[in-house]
Order: C-alpha cells, then sequence, then structure tokens
C-alpha cells in the first residue's frame, strides 16, 4: 500500500457503506429542511392560533368551552399552533420525502412529482375541509345532544380541540391515500392484483381505522368517515389500474 494512502480515504472504506452513508446524510439533510419549514409554520401559526381555535369553535354554535387545569389555555394554544403548522408545512413535508426517493427513481418516475406533490397536498386540504363541514357538525350535535335532558353539558377545552385536531388531521392524511398508492403502483411496489384480492382485508383496516378516528360510537357518524375512505380505496385502485 502506498505510504499517502491513509487508512481513512473513501478507497479503503467498505464500497457498500458509501451509499448507505450517503442516503443517512441525504435523510439527515431532508428531515433539517422539513424541520425548518415547520418550525417556520408553527411560528406564523402561533400568530393566527387564537383565531384558529374560533373557527373550530364554529361546529359547537354558542356553546362554552371551559378550563380544568391552570394550563390548558397555554398548551391547547400550542397544540393548535403545531396542527396549523404542519397543515401549512404539508407542501415542503411531502416535497421533501418524495426529493429523499426521487434518487432512486428512473426520469420518466420523476416527472410524477409535478403532480403528485400539489396533489398530495391538495388532497390533504380536502380531506380536512370534508371532516371540518360534513362530519364535525354531525358528530358534534350528536355528542352534544345525548343525554342533555339529563345532565347539562360542560366540554373542556381540551377534551374539545383535541378531539377536533385528531379528527381534522387524520382524515386530511386519508385523503392522500389514493396519490400515495398510486405513485407505489409506478414504482411496481405495489399492484392492482393485490388492492383487488385484499380487498375484504382493506375494508376491515378502513373499518377499524373509522372508529379510531370517529369522535362518536353512533355508526351513522362512523358511516360519514368509513364511506370516503372505502371511496378513496376505490379510486386507489382505479389510479393503481392507470399506472
Amino acid at each position: 500500500m502506498p505510504a499517502n494512502l491513509s487508512k481513512d480515504t473513501p478507497n479503503s472504506q467498505d464500497p457498500t457503506a458509501m451509499p448507505i452513508l450517503m442516503h443517512l446524510e441525504e435523510l439527515r439533510r431532508r428531515l433539517i429542511k422539513t424541520a425548518l419549514a415547520l418550525v417556520i409554520t408553527t411560528a406564523i401559526s402561533f400568530i393566527f392560533a387564537e383565531q384558529v381555535i374560533e373557527i373550530l369553535k364554529q361546529p359547537m354554535g354558542g356553546a362554552r368551552l371551559v378550563f380544568l387545569k391552570p394550563t390548558d389555555s397555554i398548551s391547547n394554544f400550542m397544540r393548535v399552533s403545531l396542527i396549523s403548522g404542519a397543515t401549512l408545512a404539508m407542501p415542503v413535508i411531502v416535497y421533501q420525502f418524495f426529493r429523499f426517493v426521487a434518487p432512486g427513481l428512473t426520469k420518466q418516475e420523476k416527472r410524477y412529482l409535478v403532480v403528485i406533490v400539489p396533489g398530495a397536498t391538495f388532497s390533504f386540504i380536502v380531506g380536512v375541509a370534508f371532516a371540518y363541514f360534513i362530519v364535525l357538525p354531525a358528530a358534534i350535535t350528536f355528542l352534544y345532544g345525548f343525554l342533555q335532558d339529563v345532565a347539562e353539558p360542560f366540554w373542556s377545552l381540551e377534551t374539545y380541540l383535541g378531539l377536533i385536531t385528531r379528527l381534522l388531521f387524520w382524515m386530511g392524511m386519508s385523503f392522500e391515500t389514493p396519490l400515495i398508492i398510486f405513485f407505489l403502483a409506478k414504482l411496481d411496489i405495489i399492484s392492482v392484483e393485490a388492492l383487488t384480492r385484499n380487498r375484504k382485508y382493506a375494508i376491515v383496516v378502513i373499518a377499524a381505522i373509522s372508529a379510531v378516528i370517529t369522535p362518536t360510537p353512533d355508526p351513522v357518524n362512523m358511516g360519514l368517515v368509513m364511506l370516503p375512505l372505502m371511496a378513496l380505496y376505490e379510486i386507489a385502485v382505479f389510479l393503481a389500474r392507470l399506472a
């Protein structure tokens, strides 16, 4: 071995380790950019968090929310800021994810990113809007009116906002499913045959997800969540067939 060739030079390293190190470095850079975007959007959301809370209270009509702990106001203010920040940062989050997997794609597959990134963002917004305007009014009406003749309802801010933000966020994520499956089908990671063959299992999974997302135990509100998710699955199968 020549004297000027150090053991720490790339030529002396395991050739299989370099791609792994490069992938980890790329992942680190993407995560840093995602985190910075989330910090910036959360800071912006912090300014408008009070207005966002007022918007989230609209499905309750004139009902009042109460604090049960001294820290409820601050913790929920921060919760709304973070969730709003994540929503605003969704285009960056989606873009950084697909940029991370882009090096392993062909030139033709990379072209789909032009459609998938804005499409996934739009799908998330549609999912949030669907949950806010369709699911929430029905769910809140049922919950607030149930046994109201027996006891007067007083809801805490923490419980209400936790329920609302969870529903809005996960419905938004669920609406991104068709585009994600389309992209996976383009990469030959998933096939139409597998989606069709496992449809009955998908229905069971969708029912379980709907039960977790739905804020009420009644079948009507669960159906409001389950039916769109089943429709999204069928749209995903159709897009995978196109892929």
